[in-house]
C-alpha cells in the first residue's frame, strides 16, 4: 500500500468542482459536487444528534440505496433547526443537483455545514450548484477546490489517498474531511467524503462503513460536543477493474480494507490536530482495560477533560488529571496496579508517584504532538483517542463565531 498526495479526483471516474456562491459571509468558495461517473456502491453514516440536520434526514434514505451518483455540498449554512422549510430546501437541492448533473435526486447526497438555525439562501445554493455541474473534471486542481468549500473554522486542507493491489488492478482511495470544532463523533464524523474505484459490493460495505467509523472518526474528540450535521460517506464505483468483492474472505479485502482504514485514520487525526485553537496534537493510549468499551470509556474521558486539555496547553505535566480522569470515568480499573506515562516517561507505577524530576518531561512537553498511555491493570483490552489541547484561542473562536 503506498500514500499519496491525492484528494477525491484521485480515484478513477470521480469528478468535481467548486464555486463561490455567497453563502459563506467570507466570500470563499462553499458550493461542491463529487460526482461518479458511474453508480457507485454505497455507505454511510450520520449523527446520531436528535436534532439533526436536514440533509442528514435527506441522505439518510439515499444511504440505504445500493448505488448513489453525486455528493452536493454548501458550507455556511448547516440547515439545522430549520422545520419543515428547510427539510424541503434539503429535498431541493437534491433536485437542483440531479438536474445539473443528469442523475436522479434519489441518487444524491446533500451535505450541508456553517451556522446552525438558518434558512439555506436557495437562489444562491441554485445558482452554485449549476455552476459546478458545468465545470466538472477530474483534475487535482478542482479536486483541492472541493476540499476547501467544505470548510468552516478549518486552517487547513483535510485530504490523503492510499494506492493498493487487488487482482493485479491498482486501486485508489482518497478522501477529504471537515471539521475543527464541535467534534465528539458519535456514528462518523464531521463531513467526510471517500471515493474509491475498487469494486466492492454495496451489502458489503454498508457495514464496512460503520466499522470503519468506529476505528478512526469514533475515537475523536475536540471538545465534547457531537454536531448536527456529521456524515461520512464512501462511493465506490468498480473502475479499477478488480474482481467485485463481495465477503470478507474473498481475495483482495484485506488490502481493500487496509486501505479505505489508513484513510479514515489518518482524516480522523488531521481533525484531532487542526481542533479549533489548537497547539498540541494528543494522543491518548488506554491499555490493561478489561474491555475495549471500557479502554475507549476512559480514554474518551480524559480527551475530553478540560483540566487535562489545559494542562498540555500550558506544558504541565499535571499527570493527577490524567489518573483522575480514569479514575471517574465509569471504567473498570485497579487503583494499585495503576500506570502512567507520558511520551516515554513513567511517572505513575503500580498506583505510586514515582516523584520524577519534571523537568525531565520539559523537551516532550514542547512536542507539538504528544502520547500518553494509561494502564489500567484489570485486564488486556486496549483502546486509542486522538484529541487536542485548549488553549486561549479556542475561546476566543467559538466566542465570535456565530458574530
Amino acid at each position: 500500500m503506498k500514500k499519496l498526495d491525492g484528494w477525491v479526483t484521485t480515484p478513477q471516474g470521480f469528478v468535481t468542482a467548486a464555486v463561490k456562491a455567497g453563502i459563506k459571509a467570507s466570500g470563499n468558495l462553499d458550493v461542491t459536487i463529487i460526482k461518479s461517473t458511474v453508480p457507485a456502491a454505497t455507505g454511510a453514516v450520520f449523527t446520531t444528534n436528535k436534532l439533526c440536520a436536514a440533509p442528514v434526514l435527506v441522505s439518510r434514505a439515499v444511504a440505504r440505496r445500493a448505488t448513489a451518483s453525486a455528493i452536493a455540498v454548501n458550507a455556511g449554512c448547516a440547515n439545522a433547526s430549520t422545520g419543515k422549510r428547510g427539510l424541503e430546501d434539503a429535498r431541493e437541492m437534491q433536485r437542483l443537483t440531479a438536474a445539473a448533473i443528469g442523475a436522479q435526486p434519489e441518487d444524491i447526497y446533500v451535505c450541508s455545514t456553517g451556522v446552525i438555525g438558518q434558512f439555506m439562501p436557495m437562489a444562491k445554493l441554485a445558482q452554485g450548484l449549476q455552476d459546478v455541474a458545468q465545470q466538472l473534471d477530474n483534475s487535482a486542481a478542482h479536486g483541492e477546490a472541493c476540499a476547501k468549500a467544505i470548510q468552516t473554522t478549518d486552517t487547513y486542507l483535510k485530504h490523503v489517498a492510499y494506492e493498493t493491489e487487488i487482482d493485479g488492478k491498482k486501486v485508489t482511495v482518497a478522501g477529504i474531511a471537515k471539521g475543527s470544532g464541535m467534534i465528539h463523533p458519535n456514528m462518523a464524523t464531521m463531513l467526510t467524503f471517500i471515493t474509491t474505484d475498487a469494486a466492492v459490493d454495496s451489502a458489503l460495505l454498508k457495514p464496512l462503513v460503520k466499522e470503519i467509523a468506529d476505528q478512526s472518526f469514533n475515537m475523536v474528540v475536540v471538545d465534547g460536543d457531537t454536531s448536527t450535521n456529521d456524515s461520512m460517506i464512501v462511493l465506490a464505483n468498480g473502475l479499477a477493474g478488480n474482481k467485485k468483492i463481495t465477503t470478507r474472505e474473498q481475495a483482495g479485502f484485506k488490502e481493500f480494507y487496509a486501505a479505505l482504514l489508513a484513510v479514515a485514520q489518518d482524516l480522523a487525526k488531521m481533525i484531532a490536530d487542526d481542533g479549533e485553537g489548537a497547539t498540541k496534537f494528543l494522543e491518548v493510549n488506554v491499555v490493561g482495560a478489561a474491555s475495549f468499551a471500557d479502554a475507549k470509556l476512559a480514554a474518551m474521558t480524559i480527551a475530553k477533560s478540560p483540566l487535562v486539555k489545559t494542562a498540555f496547553f500550558g506544558k504541565d505535566p499535571n499527570w493527577g488529571r490524567i489518573a483522575c480522569a480514569a479514575g471517574y470515568s465509569g471504567a473498570a480499573l485497579d487503583p494499585d496496579k495503576l500506570n502512567l506515562d507520558i511520551g516515554k516517561i513513567r511517572l505513575v507505577e503500580n498506583g505510586l508517584n514515582k516523584n520524577v524530576d519534571l523537568k525531565l518531561l520539559a523537551p516532550t512537553m514542547a512536542e507539538h504532538a504528544i502520547s500518553m498511555t494509561v494502564d489500567l491493570g484489570v485486564g488486556t483490552s486496549k483502546a486509542t483517542v486522538w484529541t487536542c489541547d485548549f488553549s486561549y484561542e479556542y475561546v476566543k473562536i467559538n466566542g465570535e463565531y456565530h458574530t
